[in-house]
């Protein structure tokens, strides 16, 4: 799962750098081509660390730690855990420090991603047992990046005016989530289909602000924002899938 912790209006408006809407079409194209590399190896850092993971720990570890880390208020604990690392993360990488920095936060966030996703991956792999649910949502889940991304840049249309509205959707999310701890709900099927739409958008926002609005030398700061988007809706992509398997 993956909330930013920063307004997504503010993340695409960094102080830093040419814009890259205004640079040279070279610029322009090597900036575009950069983010998504990092996109890239940001998804393939992360698969690696998940199978390192399932590969590292015992079977009879691996099974208890669903149980360990959403049972309860400790799923409360981790999220508000996960949180604060994803805005120190997100802050190095929209920082104007060096590279280095830069690299650090983008690692930061893909290594908090590995370990809050590592309960739910578990439950797929061990509680569901379907073995196509993890490819299935991970090809659902890049098409539908694709094809949002397709559209962005064919249409080339500033959805910027979306940050706002993300913004306010995520924190009634949070809100959502948080009460089903304490009062103890499901939050169900319908609440992981607003959440695909939700995540939908965020790729579409952090899609036109590369377009429109990042910087040339900020490519970092927008891969791990698009690398966000893609983990939340693979998230809840995956919930749905486990929610119709087990009907």
């Amino acid at each position: 799962m993956s909330f930013s912790n920063q307004n997504p209006y503010e993340a695409g408006h960094a102080s830093f750098g040419d814009a890259a809407a205004y640079a040279v079409e070279a610029e322009r194209a090597t900036f575009i081509r950069r983010t998504y590399a990092h996109v890239l190896w940001a998804i393939v850092a992360f698969v690696l660390l998940e199978v390192v993971l399932f590969k590292i720990i015992p079977e009879e570890t691996l099974v208890r730690i669903p149980a360990m880390m959403m049972g309860g208020f400790g799923w409360l604990i981790v999220l508000g855990a996960f949180m604060a690392v994803s805005w120190v993360a997100t802050s190095w990488a929209n920082s104007g420090a060096s590279p280095t920095v830069q690299y650090m936060g983008l690692a930061l966030y893909v290594i908090a991603e590995a370990i809050i996703f590592l309960p739910l991956l578990v439950i797929a792999e061990y509680f569901v047992k379907d073995s196509s649910l993890i490819p299935s949502a991970g090809l659902i889940t890049l098409l539908m990046f694709g094809g949002l991304t397709a559209v962005v840049y064919l249409t080339k249309v500033d959805f910027s005016f979306l940050g706002t509205y993300l913004w306010v959707g995520s924190f009634g999310a949070v809100g959502f989530i948080v009460a089903s701890i304490i009062l103890g709900f499901s939050l169900g099927i319908l609440f992981s289909t607003i959440m695909v739409v939700l995540a939908s958008g965020y790729i579409v926002y952090h899609t036109s602000n590369i377009l429109h609005h990042y910087r040339t030398d900020q490519y970092v700061a927008a891969a791990l924002a698009l690398f966000a988007a893609v983990a939340l809706l693979f998230w809840y992509v995956l919930q749905i899938l486990m929610s119709l398997s087990r009907d």
